[in-house]
């Protein structure tokens, strides 16, 4: 199934900041020391462990209408969550710099999981941890981004979301991000594929 986005235009590698790559052996025995964060689709459960995901935030759908690129979107939750957006997509990885808020959200209509981190506050094991997440998961309708907060005041050192919903952690935590990304990756509106 397509959706009519230029998928050439959005494979750009200039676009893409991914640090660290390295073979997926290597990946795979990095997930398993950070348990198990990063693992390859099939080391995802079906669901996520309901316990790790007790505060999970969950909002009503804002709209998931095209609007044209440089349209400002003001946003009902920070990170968004669902809204209007543009029509390209950001690729999987993990990104030092900004990506734009309206790509992101249509990003996360395709089932991508979005992980925002304070630069500050970055550890090395979150850092490899989602490094991880961002290889192993690649896919058009199931990807992992990770990029710097778009706010100089974000209200914890790492957000989780996904269409629709949210989950804040005031530490790394890779055993959540597991269960956050068995719960949600490759399940959002657009055309989910779990």
């Amino acid at each position: 199934m397509t959706d009519g986005h230029d998928f050439a235009e959005r494979s750009s590698l200039s676009r893409r900041r991914t640090l660290g790559v390295v073979g997926s052996g290597a990946i795979a025995a990095l997930a398993g020391c950070l348990g198990g964060g990063g693992g390859g689709e099939t080391s995802l459960p079906e669901n996520g462990d309901s316990e790790l995901l007790a505060d999970v935030e969950s909002f009503p759908n804002q709209g998931n209408q095209h609007v044209q690129r440089g349209t400002e979107v003001d946003y009902s939750t920070r990170p968004p969550t669902s809204g209007p957006h543009y029509s390209g997509v950001i690729e999987a990885g993990f990104y030092e710099e900004l990506q734009s808020m309206g790509d992101i959200v249509h990003t996360l209509e395709h089932g991508a999981i979005v992980a925002y981190y304070a630069p500050n506050a970055l550890t090395d094991e979150a850092r490899s941890n989602l490094q991880s997440w961002a290889n192993d998961h690649t896919g058009t309708w199931k990807s992992f981004v990770a990029m710097p907060y778009p706010y100089d005041d974000p209200e914890t050192p790492y957000t989780l979301t996904a269409w629709q919903h949210l989950l804040r952690m005031d530490e790394y935590d890779a055993d959540v991000v597991r269960a956050f990304a068995a719960e949600y990756i490759g399940r959002g509106p657009e055309n989910a594929v779990r």
